[in-house]
């Protein structure tokens, strides 16, 4: 051993442990894991605050990423420009972030996986959003910290006015752990944390009324509500994410294609489609024909084509189980608190942002107080000035030098050094009447803010809602609807304890669209127009059915072919008032070459004693009738139940939910209308093919409409339209004699003239029970469509023609007629 050489024995096993566990943790805290306040890592924290620096503010002209990218590495990144350059990509890409913070100008990839240009042909600036990261950071709001080599100093967090993390969330492995918390919508996510602030001892239940589940950039539907729960609950979990995707008939050759609009979120499409590609081709999936991606930069739009003779829901549910069509994240919220790793659930993170907006706007009004005090010092002395101005002027002028004359002020006036200066630095303008009014009206301002300042700083309950009100300007500028759909699994249970049992208002329209509305937003909306033409009769669709029901309430659907199928209410999508709604055969398991007819809304299906009260009764076009409680229909499947068995030619055309005591009316197309008591017809089997309500006059004629009037209701009238445009409105029985207009027989008859049909009328198209303040919408096989009040259309005989209701082009006809509900109730648009 050489002179002075010295070794030191160590255990290896200690100095592995004691090695990794520092390298663990520089790479915990230092690259893979965010930050729980701003959620940003070390790498995006860099970028936005290198980019705030270089004044790239959004209303600024871009610069090149190079430009960017190098600041970053000689100020504060000690790393590889390609970790820069891809953060800042990220930043930029509006399908990876929920709000992106980067505002990105060229090419920065796609959602196909193509890789961005190079960073000397990009440009890029700060997103409006990420302003507010980086707001009031001049303010001493955060504590900075030497960058690498110890010549600069760059911020510890950014003042974060918005909650980034779970916005835009994040995603990293680090050593021996990694997190994954998915974005969620700024609305509900500021909704939630404002009810925070209010109640501090909010449940995550609670706090789940209003961050209802992640939302994704590239949209898609969340399938099954328990890994949400579950995620929100304790910070882990598993969600299930599907592809938006629509089965459509193609209409000039009558076949079946899947449309996909939206893909889960971090699916590359290119494989996504070259999968389906595989499956074809390997023939585990048999039924398509082709694929085709013809998405560009409006969005996604990816066409399924399917052989005639498959059923698209099959071929639907095998894309599910085999492409990324469907898709599960596992949810890890993992977040440095304190600088350590901590698994945090819902509330936990609300409470960390709360915590440090809290601590924001304290050390933002202390370096405000500080600043205003600072100026009022300042004016003070300038105040002083002016009230001894002739003294002041005359020692400044016998004064031989600046220092003379500041030492003369400091002791003549009793001003501090910082005074004196301002005075002498003041321009000789200030000595006006008008500047000096000015400088009394600015001290007053002055000492207006420092004491509003000061009790900021010893009021907690006016610092939170100074939080409140910014977090609520936050939500003004930047709030946008939810892009990704909630719906709800089979395998959910008990999913109706978290969700609130609100108003809601159900639109079904002609084309078979449908959608639930919150009540409130059509109380508040005024009526629209009456008549409108459509550009195409296949592209004109009008509201068929409106009505309101609770979200945990029952729809029921009956389909031509006599199936019935359920919906809670809840299940079914949220829309806009002047949103289009969802395809029903897309909620419901319905076989292709089937459609619904009818619907019938239930309070609830558990009541088993209850229901046994109530009765649906269906009719068919041949004049079958069938009466069955309600409480046969309580047991749904997915799959939908048989609730009617239809013959050869025949279909289901409508559907009822009665008590018992109504009194029933079957019209068809001759003319002719049967009225006969409800219990003529007696409760039979759910599988039963019903016995005949009414006889047909001919071989084509058939039954157009059934309505069921309660047997004490003396106001409902009986309103009737024919195929070219007559209609008129009759009463069941004279309300001054209470004579039988449309007398009372037993089923199975051929019932009595309801209208007098002619060439010049037509056949008969509708019945409707309807009273004064109903609507009626008419449309006619052109595309014109009509909606006009039923008080418009006068009262008269049961056997007369009626008056012309809509005047018809030659050779156009009424296609359908339909009552919108109660007009005081609902007031909608005649198209939505």
């Amino acid at each position: 051993m050489a002179d002075g050489e010295r070794i030191i024995t160590i255990n290896i096993e200690e100095e592995m442990k004691s090695a990794y566990i520092d390298y663990s943790m520089s790479v915990i805290v230092a690259r893979a894991i965010p930050d729980v306040r701003d959620g940003l890592k070390p790498v995006h924290r860099r970028v936005l605050y290198a980019m705030h620096e270089l004044g790239l503010a959004s209303n600024r002209p871009y610069k090149k990423s190079a430009r960017i990218v190098g600041e970053v590495l000689g100020k504060y990144h000690p790393h590889g420009d390609s970790s820069v350059y891809d953060a800042m990509v990220r930043m930029a890409q509006d399908w990876s972030l929920r709000y992106p913070l980067v505002d990105g100008q060229g090419n920065f990839g796609s959602v196909d996986g193509d890789s961005p240009a190079a960073m000397r042909y990009t440009e890029a600036r700060l997103s409006k959003i990420a302003e507010e990261m980086l707001a009031d950071i001049d303010k001493d709001t955060v504590d900075f910290q030497n960058n690498f080599d110890d010549t600069l100093k760059e911020p510890v967090v950014l003042p974060a006015r918005i909650p980034n993390l779970l916005i835009n969330g994040s995603s990293g492995i680090a050593v021996g752990m990694a997190t994954n918390i998915l974005p969620h919508n700024l609305g509900e996510v500021i909704d939630g944390t404002i009810a925070y602030i209010d109640n501090k001892e909010i449940s995550i239940e609670e706090l789940m009324q209003y961050i209802k589940a992640p939302d994704f950039p590239t949209g898609g539907i969340i399938y099954g509500f328990d890994g949400v729960k579950e995620a929100f609950m304790t910070g882990r979990g598993k969600i299930v994410v599907r592809a938006k995707a629509e089965i459509v008939t193609e209409e000039k050759n009558d076949r079946e294609k899947i449309v996909v609009t939206e893909i889960p979120y971090q699916i590359n499409k290119e494989v996504l489609v070259s999968k389906i590609g595989e499956l074809v081709n390997e023939r585990k999936i048999d039924g398509i024909t082709d694929v085709k991606d013809l998405s560009n930069r409006d969005g996604i739009l990816v066409e399924i084509y399917l052989r005639r003779d498959v059923n698209a829901q099959v071929i639907l549910n095998q894309l599910y189980s085999y492409t990324p069509l469907q898709t599960s994240f596992g949810v890890n919220n993992i977040a440095l608190v304190d600088g350590r790793p901590t698994l945090i659930n819902l509330k936990d993170y609300i409470r960390h942002f709360v915590d440090f907006r809290h601590e924001v706007v304290v050390r933002r009004t202390r370096f405000e107080l500080a600043e205003a005090e600072k100026r009022a010092h300042i004016l003070e002395g300038l105040l002083i000035a002016l009230n001894n101005l002739d003294a002041v002027i005359k020692l400044i002028r016998e004064s031989k030098d600046p220092e003379e004359a500041k030492n003369g002020l400091m002791s003549g006036f009793n001003l501090s050094e910082i005074q004196a200066k301002a005075i002498l630095d003041m321009r000789l303008q200030r000595l006006t009447g008008l500047e000096q009014d000015k400088i009394k009206a600015e001290y007053e301002e002055v000492m207006k803010t420092i004491a509003y300042l000061k009790e900021v700083l010893e009021k907690e309950p006016l610092r939170m809602q100074i939080i409140k009100d910014e977090l609520l300007a936050i939500k003004k500028k930047y709030a946008d609807e939810r892009k990704t759909e909630l719906v709800m699994s089979a395998d959910d249970i008990h999913i109706t304890d978290l969700i609130p049992d609100n108003q809601f208002v159900i639109t079904m329209s002609h084309a078979g669209y449908i959608k639930r509305t919150p009540v409130d937003l059509y109380r508040t909306q005024s009526r629209g127009g009456k008549g409108s033409r459509g550009g195409a009769t296949r592209e004109e669709d009008f509201i068929e059915n409106i009505f309101t029901a609770t979200a945990h309430e029952y729809v029921l659907f009956f389909t031509e072919q006599g199936q019935c199928y359920w919906l809670r209410v809840y299940e079914i999508p949220e829309g806009s008032k002047t949103s289009k709604g969802r395809p029903i055969q897309n909620l419901i398991r319905i076989q292709p070459n089937d459609k619904v007819k009818a619907y019938i809304n239930v309070k609830n299906l558990d009541d088993a004693e209850a229901l046994k009260n109530q009765y649906v009764v269906l009719c068919t076009k041949k004049g079958i009738i069938k009466k069955t409680t309600l409480e046969a229909y309580s047991r749904p499947r997915s799959s939908g139940i048989r609730a009617i068995v239809v013959h050869d030619n025949d279909s289901l055309l409508d559907a009822k939910l009665t008590d018992g005591t109504c009194h029933i009316m079957m019209a068809t197309r001759y003319g002719q209308a049967i009225r006969f008591p409800e219990d003529k017809v007696r409760p039979m089997g759910r599988t039963a093919a019903g016995v005949k309500g009414v006889k047909l006059a001919a071989p084509d004629d058939e039954v157009i409409g059934m309505i069921c009037i309660p047997a004490q209701d003396k106001n409902t009238t009986v309103m009737v339209v024919s195929e070219k445009g007559f209609g008129k409105r009759s009463y069941l029985d004279d309300p001054e004699t209470g004579e039988e207009i449309y007398r009372i027989t037993n089923r199975g008859g051929k019932g009595v003239k309801t209208i007098s049909i002619t060439e010049k009328t037509g056949k008969l198209i509708a019945i409707k029970a309807v009273s004064e303040t109903d609507d009626l919408m008419i449309i006619t096989k052109n595309g014109i469509t009509i909606r006009m009040p039923v008080q418009e259309v006068r009262v008269m005989g049961r056997a007369t023609q009626g008056v012309t209701l809509i005047r018809l082009d030659e050779g156009d006809e009424i296609a359908a007629v339909t009552k919108v509900a109660d007009s005081n109730d609902h007031e909608e648009n005649d198209q939505d």
